[in-house]
């Protein structure tokens, strides 16, 4: 209730004198894009803790500016390992446009494996994110063919039982040794003979200064750009040509004003996807 009305979520967090908060990425949005410290500022917080999905470098940098001395720090972790296992305090040494995801938690490991399950260490190559450790659950309930794919022993482990969990996010090393996170399985596509991360095209349009929110598709074999700004669509073209090339450019753009989300605060993929052919006709 709250997060749909920021004012009232302002109000709530002053008046109760909040000092922590542990919100979805899309929550902490709501506030910076719709102006809400305009409004008012919740003075007390001194921790801000964000997770779920990419935090957009725009938005991190409204709260910081109005916050500019609590402590902000990245989480990472699916459900399955219940449900952070990582996570990494953003200083002012963060001047990258991507946010690592840091750490492991105590009692968890956190790394790579390539496609033939040797462990990726090298700065800038892609691999996927493996969790092992206390908090990685049994499995998926009575769905015993999905719980044999993503949890599995340790390639990397011969000598005892390890069941690791496969998270389906690819991952790398920066050049700090620090594990950031890229992209899911699940949105590395094959577009005019080009393996491109749809991660990608979406921070290339959140680091055009009218865009507060994008989100990318691939639909009927094109690439569907939803975002949250003010800008023509022939305007955001010109500029994502200056960063990407030709065959990463969106098919088609579909303006929005605030993205749906899911009941776990994430943006609603699938709405989105009705929305292509209810509202837009893509």
């Amino acid at each position: 209730q709250y997060f749909s009305i920021p004012v009232k979520l302002l109000d709530f967090l002053c008046e109760r004198e909040v000092t922590t908060i542990i919100w979805a990425v899309s929550a902490v949005c709501i506030i910076s894009t719709l102006k809400g410290f305009e409004y008012k500022i919740p003075h007390k917080i001194t921790k801000v803790m964000f997770s779920g999905e990419v935090m957009p470098m725009k938005q991190l940098r409204i709260w910081q500016s109005y916050l500019p001395d609590a402590m902000y720090v990245n989480l990472y972790g699916p459900t399955e390992i219940t449900c952070n296992c990582a996570y990494h305090i953003i200083s002012e040494m963060d001047q990258d446009d991507v946010i690592p995801i840091g750490k492991a938690f105590h009692n968890e490991k956190v790394f790579l494996l390539d496609e033939d399950n040797q462990e990726v260490t090298r700065p800038d190559v892609l691999g996927e994110i493996c969790v092992s450790g206390t908090a990685v659950s049994l499995g998926y309930y009575n769905n015993p063919q999905q719980t044999k794919q993503a949890f599995c022993q340790n390639p990397l482990n011969s000598r005892y039982r390890e069941i690791i969990y496969r998270t389906g996010d690819l991952g790398y090393y920066n050049r700090q040794g620090e594990l950031c996170f890229a992209s899911r399985k699940d949105f590395q596509i094959k577009h005019m003979g080009h393996r491109i991360e749809l991660g990608e095209i979406e921070k290339a349009m959140q680091n055009v200064d009218a865009v507060q929110r994008a989100c990318c598709l691939f639909e009927n074999h094109k690439i569907i750009a939803f975002y949250d700004g003010d800008i023509e669509r022939r305007e955001l073209t010109r500029a994502l040509k200056r960063e990407l090339p030709v065959f990463m450019i969106p098919n088609a753009f579909c303006q929005v004003h605030g993205f749906p989300l899911t009941k776990n605060g994430k943006i609603d993929r699938e709405k989105l996807k009705s929305m292509i052919k209810e509202d837009y006709n893509v």
